[in-house]
């Protein structure tokens, strides 16, 4: 027989005899029968160990005592493992005796044997409630095929439960592989494509990132505060110090052109907010009223508020039929309409502080303001609980992944923290080397899985993190003054913009479409 101490691989951290039997398994699990028990032949190497085949035909053959022997003969078996192993094998005794009609045996098995081992008591107490089923059903209740199939089925338990070497855990070799492309996928910085092959080495290219200017917009006649990409990727909306909205057109090409420019507001429109199906559109005035826009005609549908009323911020629910906005006069609160201006409900009272900036998660569990400078209120909508964050210095925006389970904020501490929404982690992760101390600046989740963050700057700069990272690992330059926000198309993984008080929107994407 080959030593089992024989190496493979250019490390020497391969035991071949290991590596093959996982093989072997991998085989049998893909159904190449034939083909496994071949290489099981030709290598003298069982994908079953020798304990666990005594164990396997003690059990198809009723021994039970000699398969309680192997349990107990095993060694480098922790008492919790061989216990839940020992309760398999005498549950499967018990029921066989009791449909023998041995009931005797069954009660001292039960009593003197299950009851001592150190096992879940529920699981104890189940059992001796189907013996006293069983016991009503009587002597041969169970045909002889049924009573083979369970003990097969107790052979694939045992084979759970039982650790390496005795047995394999399930498919081995698809997790060990999995783990290494995982692995691989994880050190990759510009990560930008799900299309992973194991004929090679996983690896993207700093030329398939976002990384250059392929256009920049500039029908705005002010500084520009704030873009969005729409949910579906195919429009983009901005805002502007100049009074205006301006739907975009993104083509196939990734050019953008014109679509509507939006002219009602009497104030600068300081953010929108795209309805979840894309077929409206929100502009927030500063310090002014709400309007909701037909996205196809470029048409004012509503105004939400008055002179006596300003919104300060707005977001979707996912029906693309009630809206939130937080308010700061006639008094601090947070509102929910239907589409029409009719209020749904409210949240609002004399202790209530300044909605600063809202949003609501894409599953629409949970509704999320910034309250009072340095406060995140996480609301859960169906049950009103409340978690409430502190943050040590003021939050200027928020915003939240598309997958409902992180949001991020904008410090003016020139950081900016993710946190999980679900409470998992007390500490946020954080993120540096941005410049924001005067003004509002966002940022946003986004790139392939929205793996990466990016955010505006205030030295004229976009900055973008892989999450795993608290440096950024790209710079953008081009905007010859503040950048206020990003937003990265959810559609077109390749695809940011950026709005800066330069008065323009650039558009960014992989130098590879320059070559």
């Amino acid at each position: 027989m080959e030593s089992l101490g024989i190496m493979i691989g250019t490390k020497g951290v391969i035991k071949k005899h290991e590596f093959v039997r996982i093989i072997i398994q991998c085989l049998y699990s893909l159904g190449y029968e034939k083909s496994a028990a071949c290489l099981e032949t030709e290598s003298n190497i069982s994908c079953k160990s020798r304990e666990f085949e005594s164990l396997e035909s003690h059990v198809l053959s009723a021994s039970w005592d000699d398969c309680i022997e192997t349990l107990n003969r095993i060694n480098g078996m922790n008492d919790e493992t061989r216990a839940s192993a020992l309760f398999l094998v005498l549950e499967q005794f018990l029921f066989e005796c009791l449909n023998c009609g041995d009931n005797s045996l069954a009660l001292e098995i039960l009593q003197k044997r299950i009851a001592c081992l150190k096992v879940d008591k529920e699981k104890i107490h189940k059992c001796a409630f189907e013996m006293l089923f069983l016991k009503q059903r009587g002597r041969g209740s169970v045909d002889c095929n049924v009573i083979h199939e369970l003990r097969k089925g107790l052979v694939v338990k045992l084979e759970k439960v039982l650790p390496p070497p005795i047995s394999l855990p399930d498919r081995r070799l698809e997790h060990l592989v999995e783990t290494a492309v995982s692995a691989q996928i994880d050190n990759c910085i510009y990560h930008c494509s799900d299309m992973e092959s194991l004929y090679e080495d996983h690896h993207c290219d700093r030329d398939q990132f976002p990384t250059e200017t392929i256009q920049t917009l500039t029908n705005h006649m002010n500084e520009v505060w704030f873009v969005q990409f729409s949910n579906y990727g195919q429009y983009l909306a901005s805002s502007s110090s100049d009074c205006t909205a301006i739907i975009w057109n993104v083509q196939e090409d990734n050019k953008v052109s014109l679509k509507h420019i939006l002219r009602s507001h009497q104030n600068p429109v300081s953010f929108v907010a795209w309805s979840p199906n894309d077929t409206m559109l929100l502009t927030c005035g500063n310090i002014e009223v709400l309007k909701l826009w037909d996205v196809e005609t470029g048409t004012c549908k509503h105004t939400f508020g008055n002179d006596g009323f300003i919104v300060n911020s707005c977001a979707w629910f996912p029906d693309s039929k009630r809206i939130v906005c937080g308010s700061s006069v006639p008094k601090n609160g947070i509102y929910m309409w239907d589409c029409d201006g009719n209020e749904i409900k409210a949240w609002k009272g004399v202790r209530m502080p300044k909605v600063l900036d809202i949003a609501v998660t894409a599953d629409g569990e949970r509704l999320i303001s910034i309250l009072s400078d340095k406060e995140i209120r996480i609301l859960n909508v169906a049950t009103n609980a409340e978690r409430v964050i502190s943050e040590n210095h003021s939050i200027t925006s928020l915003s939240t992944s598309r997958d409902s389970k992180f949001l991020i904020v904008n410090l003016n501490s020139q950081e900016i923290h993710v946190w999980d929404i679900s409470g998992n982690g007390s500490e946020p992760f954080q993120y540096r080397g941005h410049k924001q101390q005067k003004y509002v600046i966002r940022s946003c989740f986004g790139g392939f899985n929205s793996l990466f963050i990016a955010s505006g700057s205030e030295d004229s700069k976009v900055y973008i993190w892989n999450r795993r990272y608290s440096s950024p690992i790209e710079v953008l330059s081009g905007h010859l003054n503040t950048v206020n926000c990003v937003s990265w198309n959810p559609r077109k993984p390749q695809m940011l913009a950026s709005a800066s008080d330069d008065q323009t929107i650039r558009i960014w994407g992989p130098s590879s479409m320059f070559h």
